[in-house]
């Protein structure tokens, strides 16, 4: 929006059209009206920055403290004091298998999905298939005693 305010500045138009292909692919045309307050601070920012950059001084923000600076990890700490590490670690070591084991499956069910197919199903699980051509699953509740192999 900035950059379609700044150029209608420039050449001092009151609307413009906004051609956007969304990402799945969908046309969508939007009017957009000047903005003329939108318009100065935008120019008065622009100003500012411009200004810094030929002076070499950092800009800041107004109203707003900057981000931090992200501190170097160095340390290392032993955790074995903490009754929320124990407690989380637990989980994770008795839940990694399964996990890996759960990914893998669902990667073999893609692979086994025709290409040409919305949809599949069979022993507890359907598989569909998105526009974009993502695959998610769903557990068929009524069909779950026969996914157990014999």
């Amino acid at each position: 929006m900035a950059q379609l305010q700044h150029n209608m500045w420039v050449i001092q138009s009151r609307s413009a059209v906004l051609s956007i292909i969304t990402g799945g692919g969908k046309w969508v045309e939007l009017t957009i009206h000047a903005d003329p307050l939108y318009q100065h601070l935008l120019l008065t920012a622009e100003r500012k920055f411009w200004r810094c950059v030929e002076n070499g001084e950092p800009p800041y923000l107004f109203g707003v403290e900057a981000p931090r600076p992200r501190i170097e990890a160095v340390r290392v700490v032993d955790m074995s004091g903490s009754n929320s590490w124990a407690e989380f670690a637990g989980i994770y070591c008795r839940t990694r298998s399964v996990v890996v084991e759960h990914e893998a499956a669902k990667s073999g069910l893609k692979n086994l999905m025709p290409e040409d197919a919305k949809e599949a199903a069979g022993h507890g699980v359907r598989a569909r298939r998105s526009k974009s051509g993502s695959i998610s699953f769903q557990i068929l509740e009524q069909e779950i005693g026969h996914a157990e192999l014999q």
